[in-house]
C-alpha cells in the first residue's frame, strides 16, 4: 500500500530553480492518500511562475502514477500567492454602519451579471456550490467574483483557501482578495474570526451595501452571491438595490428543504428577480468501498419540483467526502478532475451555453 511517506519522498526528487525541492520549498498542499488514489496540489508563488511549472506539475505525475500500489494520481496546480499584509485601514473604513442613502443601482458598472445563490434553508451545501461553480466558470475562461453575504456565518474564506484583511488605501474603496481565478469578498475577511456578528438589519444591509459598491471588482461575467439562509435583509437589499440577473435555487432532494425552497423562490418571485433554474445537492452517495449507490436524503425531488414549476433543472450533484475535504482545505473540489469536478464543470457549462453568464 501506498503512504503519504512515499509520496513525499518522490515529490522531493523534483528540484526547482534557485535551490530546494517541492517539499522542502513548501509547495505541495492538500496532499491525500486514499488507497490507490492520490491528490495534491502544487502552490506556486505566483500566478506567472504557476504558467511556468506546468511541465514540472505534469512530470509529478507521472512519477508518482509510476509507484507500485498508486491506481490513480490527480495534480493541480494553483498560485495563491503571498497572504496579503494586514491592510492599514483608515479609522473612517468601518463595516457595518447603516446604508448610506445612494440613487441608483448598487450594481457596479464594470460586473456585466450578478446571481444570487440561495436556498431558503441551511446546510444543504448552497456555499460549496457556490464556491465550486465559481471556479468551474473561471476554469471555463470566465470572469467570476465571489461574494460572501451570508453576514452571521461567513464560510468562502476557508473554502476558497484566502486569509487576511483586505487593503483599502483611501479609507472608501476596498481591495478584493483572489484566489483559484476567482476574485473574492468576505465579512469574514473584515471581522475577527472568533467573534460572533450581533448587528440588527440596517448594519447588515449597510455592510452589504459596502461589499458590493466599495469593492474594487475590476471587469466581471459574472458576480455570483452567496446568500444566508431564509429570506431577510440580505436578500431583500440585493434583490432590490443591486439590479440581479437572477438566483439559483440550492437544495436537497428532502421534502423539509423543499418547504424552505419554495419559499426562497416566492421571495424572489415576489421581488421579481427571475428564478435561472433549481440544483439538486447532496443527491447519491456512492460508497467508494463496494460502489453501491445510496439516496440519504432521496433522490430526484429537486428535478420533480423544477418540471413542476416549469424551471430549468441545472443538474444534480453528489455528496461525497473528497468535496468536504476539498473545501476544509481551500482548494475547492471542482480544481481537480475527478466526476465531482466534472459534474461543476458540466453546470458551469451549462450556464454559458444558455447565455446566463
Amino acid at each position: 500500500m501506498v503512504t503519504r511517506a512515499t509520496i513525499e519522498e518522490q515529490l522531493s526528487r523534483f528540484d526547482l530553480p534557485g535551490g530546494g525541492n517541492l517539499v522542502s520549498r513548501d509547495m505541495i498542499r492538500a496532499l491525500s492518500v486514499e488507497g490507490g488514489t492520490v491528490r495534491y496540489v502544487i502552490e506556486a508563488p505566483s500566478p506567472e511562475i504557476a504558467r511556468q511549472m506546468e511541465p514540472l506539475r505534469a512530470a509529478t505525475e507521472r512519477a508518482i502514477a509510476a509507484l507500485e500500489g498508486v491506481v490513480h494520481v490527480s495534480a493541480v496546480l494553483t498560485a495563491h500567492g503571498a497572504a496579503p499584509a494586514p491592510a492599514k485601514a483608515p479609522p473612517s473604513l468601518k463595516i457595518g454602519g447603516h446604508p448610506k442613502p445612494q440613487e441608483g443601482s448598487l450594481k457596479p458598472a464594470s460586473v456585466k451579471s450578478i446571481i444570487a445563490i440561495g436556498s431558503g434553508k441551511g446546510g444543504v451545501g448552497k456555499s460549496t456550490v457556490s464556491s465550486n461553480l465559481a471556479v468551474a466558470l473561471a476554469r471555463a475562461g470566465k470572469k467570476v467574483g465571489l461574494l460572501d453575504a451570508d453576514i452571521y456565518g461567513p464560510s468562502q474564506p476557508r473554502m476558497m483557501g484566502v486569509s487576511g484583511r483586505p487593503a483599502s488605501p483611501d479609507g472608501k474603496i476596498i481591495e478584493p482578495l483572489h484566489a483559484h481565478g476567482v476574485t473574492m469578498m468576505s465579512i469574514g475577511l473584515m471581522l475577527d474570526p472568533d467573534k460572533a456578528v450581533v448587528w440588527r438589519g440596517p448594519m447588515l444591509m449597510g455592510a452589504l451595501q459596502q461589499m458590493i459598491s466599495q469593492v474594487r471588482w475590476g471587469e466581471l461575467d459574472v458576480l455570483l452571491v452567496d446568500l444566508p439562509p431564509g429570506t431577510g435583509d440580505v436578500q431583500l437589499t440585493l434583490c432590490q438595490k443591486a439590479e440581479p440577473t437572477g438566483a439559483i435555487i440550492v437544495s436537497t432532494p428532502q421534502d423539509v428543504a423543499l418547504l424552505d425552497a419554495r419559499k426562497a423562490m416566492d421571495m424572489f418571485r415576489t421581488l421579481k428577480t427571475p428564478i435561472l433554474g433549481m440544483i439538486e445537492n447532496m443527491s447519491a452517495f456512492h460508497c467508494p468501498e463496494c460502489g453501491h449507490e445510496a439516496h440519504i436524503f432521496g433522490h430526484g425531488g429537486v428535478a420533480a419540483e423544477a418540471e413542476t414549476l416549469d424551471l430549468p433543472f441545472l443538474g444534480a450533484l453528489p455528496i461525497d467526502l473528497d468535496t468536504r475535504l476539498a473545501g476544509d482545505n481551500g482548494t475547492p473540489v471542482a480544481l481537480g478532475d475527478g466526476p465531482v469536478a466534472g459534474a461543476y464543470a458540466a453546470l458551469a457549462d451549462r450556464l454559458i451555453k444558455g447565455g446566463l453568464v
